[in-house]
Order: structure tokens, then C-alpha cells, then sequence
């Protein structure tokens, strides 16, 4: 009889400790609720949130803990609601568990000690299994406060149906779109092609190509010709104006003042989608909003093919590429949450689960192995769009190196305003050109674009 009991004791007390680990302490089978805003798709056809009904209804329901999604949004719309929620704002939210946000949100927080440091729940070797410019972007004062889950890069983006059409009326060719040199040279040459086909409208040519980014063209473009991009680092960082940003500031102000980009406000999604431009660099992940149709102004549609390629390179310059993506991270509660939201993160970053939720997202996966299997997943996709996008991706990875931008507390602050000022300034000189090539006035075009240059300088001051 004794030796029953002590068999039923062992028992009962094995089975606790089987569910105070697994279960994080649930009371009455209650699991714990992590609150989640991200910014993968929308709302209601988003492929984070389906991988996470996955997780909640296999391991999530294991182990006691439930992802409910609160808000799907952007990564300017949750940088701005993080940030009011951080300084209690008036009428903000509440903070959510984990929110998914860049390193920039994170330096703008009035107290960065709310966010849990990863390494205290991954330990040296899990960690080496992701890739090491995706763990380093996330640290932020020697702690790991931004996880990455799914990473993008900038891809060349065609609308191959209409470059087609101007291809072979013009002789261009998809290979030159592989340097800047090739692709600012047939912005201008698409404006005047298309300028031509209604010589009773003067200068009223298409956009050929639009950047989701300038000051990502600028960034990366000055690094990868071996100069600094930002000086004064240790007093906040400026921006150094030095003679290779004049160098490529050159034919991106040559094609632009002659009305070969796309210059307005919005992402590059809009102008592709519409047909008033045809190429792209924008993120990875924009491929969840490049359609398979374009709408003109005038409610006509035409089926389309989009592929993906490399972003161009400078002549002489390496191949650099900007890294993307933002990263999760997680509020500081109890080791019950905090542990909790790791699990999550530790299931979602396993190489089949990774996979499975960023080829529908259009992102990279974070691990080395997930990268291996990459090509394998990628090979069975059906949409052709995501088949070429994925081609170019792993072209990126073999090739390129990944871009990580600095960690300036005013980063942000300069970005917004070089990306306003740039626009503003090129627009406002493109007019000033059209205007003079209307009155027969002065047209040295290379006037306008050291006027454009002069103006932005000092408006960064």
C-alpha cells in the first residue's frame, strides 16, 4: 500500500511540475492573453494573423498562452500611437503586450527600460541561428529589445506588361535596369516617348520610375561608393553632403527635373497600380499590394505582369542594399508574460513556421536554416509574382550586403524631413524647368539641378 501511494505521489508531482512549465502558471485552465499590434496585410486578410490562429489552436493551446491581435496597421500609424501611449497622451490606447515596430521607434521612447531585453530568454546558441545583421539591428543599448520575426529588403519592382510596350518601340532593354545609370537614363527617355505620343499636349510625358525612399537612395548609394552618409555621430548625426552624394544626386535630379519620377507624397504601390509609372524600388513586402491590374484615370483595366529584380548599383560601387523590416517587441509585465511572448516568438521563428508565414507576407525568413529551405518553398508557389520575387531575393542574398542604418535618436526626425524636403524642392524645380522649356527661356538643365541641390542643403541645415 505504501509503495502505491509513493507511485501516486511521484506521479501527482511530476504532473505539476509538467504543468507549472508548460502552462505558465494558468489558474482554472486559464491561459495567458498576450495583446498584439503589428503591421503584416490588413485587418481581416493578414498572414501573420492566420499563422497566429495556427499557433493559438496547436502549441499556444499547450501551453496556456493566446496572441490576440488588437491592430493591424502601419509602422507609421503604431510609431505614433506607441509613442502617445508612452507619454500617456490624452485619450491614447493603453500599450499592448508586444507591438511590432522599428529600431526608431524604440530611441524615441521616453523611457526604453519598458521593453523586455531578449537575452534573458534566448540564450547564445538560439540566437546564432538567426542571421547576424537581423539581430544586430534589433540591439539597442547592448540589449535586444527588437526581435526580428521577418525581415525585407528594397527589390526592383517592373510592370513588365507596359515596359514591354515601351521596349520595343524605344530599344530599351530590362538588363539596363540592373545600374542607376541605366534606369535614371530610360526614366528620361520614357518621358519623352510618352511625351511624344500627344504632340498636341506639350511636356506632358509619364513617370517611369518612383522610390518608395529617397533617403534611402541616398543612404545606401553613398555607402556603397565608400562614403559616410552621416556626420557628427556622436553630438546626434547630421547629414555630410559629401562629393558622392553630389554624384548621385546628379542623374536622380536630371531624370526627375525632366519629369521621369514619380514625385508626390504615398508608397510606391500607387503610381504602379495606376499606370503613371512602371518601375520601383520599394520594399519586399510591398508585393502584397502590387496588383495583377492596372486601373487608369479613366476606369480602364488591363491584366499585368509584375517581376522582381535586384535593386540597381553604382558603376564602381558595391552591392549594398538596405535592410528592412521591423521587428517585435515586448513590454516589460511579469516572467509569466514575459516568457510567454518568447514562446511565441521562439515558435514563429522555427524554419517551417518562419517560412510558411513570410512567403505569403512577402519577407525573408531570420534564420540560417530557414534560409536554406527558402528555395525549396519558393520553387512550389503558384503566383508567378511571388515565384520571381523570391528569385530575386535569394540574387539579393547570395550578392548583395545588408545595409544596416545607424542608430541616430533623431534618425527619424531626419528622415521625415530630407524625404519632404527632397520632393518639395525636385517638384518645385521640375516646374520651374517645364515652364522655361515653354517660354523658349533658360534651359540648362544642370542650372536647375544645382538650384534644387543648393535649396536642399540648406534646408537640412
Amino acid at each position: 500500500m505504501n509503495k502505491r501511494l509513493g507511485i501516486i505521489f511521484a506521479v501527482i508531482l511530476i504532473t505539476a511540475i509538467i504543468v507549472g512549465c508548460t502552462g505558465f502558471g494558468r489558474k482554472n485552465d486559464k491561459p495567458v492573453v498576450l495583446t498584439l499590434w503589428h503591421v503584416y496585410g490588413g485587418q481581416t486578410d493578414s498572414p501573420l494573423n492566420q499563422t497566429i490562429d495556427r499557433f493559438n489552436e496547436t502549441t499556444g493551446k499547450e501551453k496556456g498562452i493566446r496572441i490576440q491581435v488588437t491592430s493591424v496597421s502601419n509602422t507609421n500609424t503604431i510609431h505614433e500611437a506607441v509613442i502617445a501611449a508612452a507619454n500617456k497622451e490624452p485619450g491614447a490606447a493603453e500599450l499592448p503586450d508586444m507591438f511590432v515596430s522599428y529600431p526608431k521607434t524604440v530611441l524615441s521612447l521616453p523611457d526604453k527600460d519598458i521593453l523586455v531585453d531578449y537575452k534573458d530568454y534566448f540564450n547564445e546558441e538560439e540566437l546564432k541561428a538567426f542571421i547576424p545583421e537581423f539581430i544586430q539591428e534589433g540591439m539597442i543599448d547592448d540589449k535586444l529589445m527588437v526581435f526580428p520575426v521577418a525581415k525585407s529588403t528594397e527589390i526592383l519592382f517592373v510592370n513588365r506588361t507596359l515596359f514591354d510596350r515601351f521596349s520595343k518601340e524605344t530599344g530599351a532593354k530590362e538588363e539596363e535596369l540592373a545600374t542607376w545609370d541605366g534606369v535614371f537614363n530610360m526614366a528620361k527617355l520614357y518621358q519623352k516617348w510618352s511625351d511624344d505620343k500627344t504632340p498636341d499636349i506639350a511636356n506632358d510625358g509619364g513617370n517611369f520610375f518612383v522610390h518608395d525612399y529617397h533617403f534611402n537612395y541616398f543612404q545606401v548609394g553613398c555607402e556603397s561608393l565608400g562614403e559616410d552618409f552621416f556626420s557628427d555621430i556622436a553630438d546626434g548625426g547630421k547629414l555630410a553632403f559629401g562629393e558622392k552624394f553630389k554624384q548621385i544626386w546628379q542623374p536622380y535630379a536630371n531624370a526627375a527635373i525632366s519629369g521621369g519620377v514619380w514625385l508626390r507624397d504615398g508608397y510606391a504601390t500607387e503610381p504602379l497600380r495606376t499606370g503613371k509609372a512602371i518601375v520601383s524600388v520599394a520594399s519586399s513586402a510591398s508585393v502584397l499590394y502590387y496588383e495583377d491590374v492596372v486601373t487608369y484615370e479613366n476606369n480602364i483595366s488591363e491584366p499585368i505582369e509584375v517581376i522582381s529584380y535586384p535593386v540597381p548599383i553604382f558603376e564602381n560601387g558595391k552591392k549594398m542594399v538596405m535592410q528592412r523590416g521591423a521587428g517585435f517587441c515586448t513590454v516589460k509585465s511579469t516572467k509569466e508574460r514575459e516568457k510567454a511572448a518568447a514562446e511565441f516568438l521562439k515558435w514563429l521563428t522555427e524554419p517551417e513556421n518562419n517560412i510558411e508565414f513570410v512567403v505569403k507576407a512577402g519577407y525573408m525568413p531570420v534564420t540560417e536554416k530557414a534560409f536554406e529551405e527558402l528555395p525549396n518553398a519558393s520553387e512550389k508557389l503558384e503566383n508567378l509574382k511571388y515565384r520571381s520575387l523570391y528569385e530575386a531575393l535569394a540574387k539579393t542574398k547570395k550578392d548583395y550586403t545588408f545595409y544596416v542604418a545607424p542608430q541616430l535618436p533623431n534618425y527619424l526626425d531626419l528622415e521625415m524631413h530630407f524625404e519632404k524636403n527632397v520632393r518639395l524642392e525636385l517638384s518645385r524645380v521640375e516646374q520651374e524647368y517645364k515652364d522655361a522649356l515653354q517660354n523658349n527661356t533658360q534651359t540648362d538643365i544642370n542650372t536647375y539641378i544645382e538650384e534644387a541641390y543648393e535649396n536642399l542643403v540648406q534646408a537640412m541645415k
